[in-house]
Protein backbone atom coordinates (compact mmCIF):
# COMPACT_ATOMS: atom_id res chain seq x y z
CA UNK A 1 0.00 0.00 0.00
CA UNK A 2 1.11 3.40 -0.78
CA UNK A 3 1.27 5.81 2.54
CA UNK A 4 0.44 9.39 0.95
CA UNK A 5 -2.53 7.67 -1.92
CA UNK A 6 -3.99 5.17 0.84
CA UNK A 7 -4.38 2.39 -1.83
CA UNK A 8 -2.41 -0.07 -3.60
CA UNK A 9 -0.46 0.52 -6.65
CA UNK A 10 -1.88 -1.75 -8.78
CA UNK A 11 -5.12 -0.03 -7.99
CA UNK A 12 -3.81 3.56 -8.66
CA UNK A 13 -2.36 2.87 -12.14
CA UNK A 14 -5.47 1.32 -13.33
CA UNK A 15 -7.98 3.37 -11.56
CA UNK A 16 -6.51 7.11 -11.64
CA UNK A 17 -3.51 6.86 -14.51
CA UNK A 18 -5.71 4.73 -16.67
CA UNK A 19 -9.07 5.03 -16.30
CA UNK A 20 -9.58 8.58 -14.82
CA UNK A 21 -6.67 9.88 -16.64
CA UNK A 22 -8.64 8.95 -19.93
CA UNK A 23 -11.84 10.89 -18.41
CA UNK A 24 -9.92 14.03 -17.26
CA UNK A 25 -8.44 13.87 -20.25
CA UNK A 26 -12.00 13.75 -22.56
CA UNK A 27 -12.86 16.46 -20.45
CA UNK A 28 -10.40 18.83 -21.09
CA UNK A 29 -11.00 18.37 -24.97
CA UNK A 30 -14.46 18.91 -24.47
CA UNK A 31 -14.24 21.84 -22.56
CA UNK A 32 -11.90 23.16 -25.49
CA UNK A 33 -13.53 22.07 -28.36
CA UNK A 34 -16.97 23.71 -27.15
CA UNK A 35 -14.68 27.31 -26.24
CA UNK A 36 -15.63 26.80 -22.63
CA UNK A 37 -13.98 28.94 -20.54
CA UNK A 38 -10.25 27.51 -19.41
CA UNK A 39 -11.25 27.51 -15.46
CA UNK A 40 -13.70 24.82 -16.59
CA UNK A 41 -10.81 22.30 -17.03
CA UNK A 42 -9.10 23.27 -14.08
CA UNK A 43 -12.54 22.97 -11.91
CA UNK A 44 -14.35 19.90 -13.57
CA UNK A 45 -11.39 17.24 -12.14
CA UNK A 46 -12.00 18.27 -9.03
CA UNK A 47 -15.43 16.04 -8.97
CA UNK A 48 -13.92 13.40 -11.09
CA UNK A 49 -11.30 13.00 -7.77
CA UNK A 50 -14.37 12.26 -5.67
CA UNK A 51 -15.20 9.58 -8.56
CA UNK A 52 -11.47 8.29 -8.45
CA UNK A 53 -11.12 7.81 -4.50
CA UNK A 54 -14.93 5.94 -4.84
CA UNK A 55 -13.54 3.91 -7.59
CA UNK A 56 -9.97 3.72 -5.57
CA UNK A 57 -12.13 2.38 -2.63
CA UNK A 58 -14.71 0.05 -4.87
CA UNK A 59 -11.84 -1.74 -6.95
CA UNK A 60 -8.62 -1.57 -4.92
CA UNK A 61 -9.54 -1.50 -1.51
CA UNK A 62 -8.09 2.05 -1.16
CA UNK A 63 -9.37 4.45 1.36
CA UNK A 64 -12.73 6.64 0.67
CA UNK A 65 -12.05 9.60 2.78
CA UNK A 66 -8.05 10.19 2.24
CA UNK A 67 -7.07 13.98 1.95
CA UNK A 68 -4.02 12.98 0.76
CA UNK A 69 -5.03 10.30 -1.70
CA UNK A 70 -7.88 12.75 -2.92
CA UNK A 71 -5.22 16.21 -3.29
CA UNK A 72 -2.61 14.03 -5.11
CA UNK A 73 -4.87 11.74 -7.17
CA UNK A 74 -7.12 15.62 -8.27
CA UNK A 75 -3.73 17.16 -8.81
CA UNK A 76 -2.61 14.67 -11.85
CA UNK A 77 -6.55 14.82 -13.16
CA UNK A 78 -6.13 18.57 -12.96
CA UNK A 79 -2.41 18.59 -15.06
CA UNK A 80 -4.07 15.93 -17.71
CA UNK A 81 -7.46 18.41 -18.11
CA UNK A 82 -5.18 21.49 -18.76
CA UNK A 83 -2.99 19.68 -20.96
CA UNK A 84 -5.56 18.41 -23.23
CA UNK A 85 -7.44 21.70 -22.76
CA UNK A 86 -4.60 23.48 -24.31
CA UNK A 87 -3.62 20.74 -26.98
CA UNK A 88 -7.06 21.37 -28.47
CA UNK A 89 -7.55 24.65 -27.96
CA UNK A 90 -4.46 25.17 -29.76
CA UNK A 91 -5.28 22.75 -32.94
CA UNK A 92 -8.81 24.31 -33.14
CA UNK A 93 -7.36 28.07 -33.03
CA UNK A 94 -4.87 27.24 -35.47
CA UNK A 95 -7.08 25.37 -37.60
CA UNK A 96 -10.41 26.88 -37.27
CA UNK A 97 -8.54 30.47 -37.96
CA UNK A 98 -5.45 30.07 -40.21
CA UNK A 99 -5.07 33.35 -41.32
CA UNK A 100 -5.60 34.78 -37.60
CA UNK A 101 -3.11 32.15 -35.60
CA UNK A 102 0.04 30.11 -36.11
CA UNK A 103 1.24 27.34 -33.94
CA UNK A 104 4.24 28.42 -31.99
CA UNK A 105 4.74 24.73 -30.07
CA UNK A 106 1.44 21.82 -29.30
CA UNK A 107 0.52 23.97 -26.73
CA UNK A 108 0.39 27.90 -27.81
CA UNK A 109 0.32 30.09 -30.75
CA UNK A 110 0.61 33.76 -31.64
CA UNK A 111 -1.40 36.27 -33.53
CA UNK A 112 -0.25 35.55 -37.41
CA UNK A 113 1.67 38.55 -38.70
CA UNK A 114 0.89 40.54 -41.89
CA UNK A 115 3.17 39.40 -45.14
Amino acid sequence: MIPILDTHLGGTIVVTLVMMGFAAWSTGRAIAITWRPFWHAVVYPFLLGFVDRALNRAFADGELWSPTGYLADTAFLVAVSVLAHRLAHARKLTTQYPWLYERTSPVSWRARTAT
